[in-house]
């Protein structure tokens, strides 16, 4: 059987959570966490976690054993994977002994589902005082939609995301990741960890609530205040910034490149680099360039019309003047900056055999430059691989 794991090295070495979550939003969360060294036990319902079912992709191992989704295997690394069946009283209480010696629970059911289950909020903090507890939800806990249930689209859309996204007004889109999902769960870590550095202080833990409500609304930056200060309400417009130009993709000879020009200084920059009047009256300011977008898009793409993409990008580069390319994924995952950052990592899974995975984007230095001891990131557990490890720990074989 697959041994219970202790952790790993990082600056949460020694916490440990329980992840009650299943899909996304709770999951990336703890997810997040195990990345930092917390121990992390995923508790499973006998059918698994939803997005293990989540495809295709697929991957088919062979040998009769059960095709592994793609999906489930960017969400939950570093962790190990327990059934219960909470509707049963011998797993309740094998849940209950993970909460007493849980450091922080996360959990994405709709509110009521874990009361009617028997671990309310207060029996939760009966079993363990200095609980964390990690609650995400589709819409809040509270309020007249309260009772809805959350999918990373409908977040989107009802967070007004998909109304600033599209080529245009008439054409929302949802981006090209569940946005809301993976903010929720980030904004639940940055939750815990503030918890976890008062219950320091005070000994006790609290409740930490977060949604993918609050996720699609807490990025709206400066296209928020466009509406609640100045009253105008944003509209997609495809490429192209709405209050900084030239801010975008712009075509030349073989494809597109983004140029991101935030000062007179870069504007002039580009400007004397391809031959463009910096002074036009049309385009002498920020304010005059955003107002006249379609006319100084057509020009810089009549200035990079006979030029190569990766030529184009050289000539930006020597002017001093930010730019850049619109990779695939592919081409993402092989590029040599990525390796370098940390930002795919190599595992083996019990039955796929080696598998990159997308890597964690914070890494910990001391205060001397070196690098500290990463994380040895395990593979995502296949259904129920530590059960029996985790119960024989629980029951104080310290050697499972």
């Amino acid at each position: 059987m697959a041994k219970a794991r202790t952790g790993g090295a990082g600056p949460l070495a020694g916490v440990l959570v329980v992840d009650l979550s299943r899909a996304l939003a709770g999951p990336h969360a703890a997810m997040m966490l195990a990345d930092m060294g917390a121990r992390v036990i995923k508790v499973e319902s006998p059918s698994g976690d939803d997005s293990r079912g989540w495809g295709p992709p697929f991957v088919y191992p062979g040998d009769g054993l059960p095709a592994e989704a793609t999906y489930f295997l960017s969400a939950n690394r570093n962790k190990e994977s327990v059934v219960l069946d909470l509707k049963t009283a011998a797993d309740g209480a094998v849940l209950a002994d993970l909460v007493r010696r849980a450091d922080v629970l996360v959990e994405n059911f709709r509110p009521g589902v874990l009361d009617r289950l028997g671990f309310g909020t207060n029996e939760l903090f009966e079993l363990n005082p200095g609980l964390v507890l990690l609650s995400i939800t589709g819409f809040g806990h509270d309020g007249p939609e309260a009772p809805r249930a959350g999918y990373d689209q409908i977040a989107q859309g009802e967070s007004g995301l998909m109304s600033m996204t599209g080529a245009g007004p008439d054409d929302p889109q949802k981006m090209g990741v569940p946005i809301c999902d993976l903010l929720a769960g980030m904004n639940g870590v940055s939750g815990v960890l503030a918890a976890l550095l008062e219950r320091e202080r005070t000994g006790t833990g609290q409740v930490v609530r977060t949604s993918l409500l609050a996720a699609g609304i807490s990025v709206h930056a400066y296209q928020g205040t466009r509406w609640t200060v100045g009253r105008e309400v944003p509209q997609a417009g495809g490429n192209h910034h709405p209050s900084i130009a030239p801010y975008g993709m712009f075509r030349c000879a073989d494809g597109a490149v983004q140029l991101a020009v935030g000062s007179p200084q870069l504007w002039k920059r580009l400007c004397d680099a391809f031959g463009l009047d910096a002074a036009d009256p049309l385009f002498a300011t920020n304010d005059d360039r955003v107002r006249n977008g379609a006319e100084l898009v057509a020009a810089l793409e009549v200035a990079f019309a006979d030029i190569a993409s990766a030529d184009l990008l050289s000539r930006l580069s020597e002017a001093g003047v930010p730019a850049g390319r619109v990779r695939t994924l592919d081409e993402v995952y092989d590029w040599d900056q990525v390796e370098s950052q940390g930002l795919k990592v190599s595992v083996d899974h019990p039955r796929l055999g080696p598998v990159t995975l997308s890597g964690p984007p914070l890494r910990f230095f001391d205060p001397a430059g070196e690098e500290i001891t990463k994380v040895d990131h395990q593979a995502p557990p296949v259904l129920d691989a530590h059960g029996a490890a985790v119960r024989s720990w629980l029951e104080g074989d310290v050697s499972s």
